[in-house]
């Protein structure tokens, strides 16, 4: 299979894991890192992480109902 690469923030969107825990398993080398993107940004290889709850930005806004 080819990888899906992306960069940490769309993976961390995708599986529900925070970026700064990806860059821990990519510093600790239990992530594969794939180089960088043009802003700098790690990419990894998006089928090495667990599908997850996709996070969703969070409403300032408390729901009051």
């Amino acid at each position: 299979m080819h990888p899906v690469i992306v960069d940490i923030y769309a993976a961390a969107h995708h599986s529900g894991i925070r970026p700064g825990t990806l860059r821990q398993r990519l510093r600790r080398g239990t992530l594969t890192h794939h180089g960088y993107d043009t802003a700098g940004r790690a990419l990894v290889d998006l089928r090495e992480l667990p599908p997850g709850q996709p996070t969703t930005p969070l409403d300032p806004t408390p729901n009051l109902l």
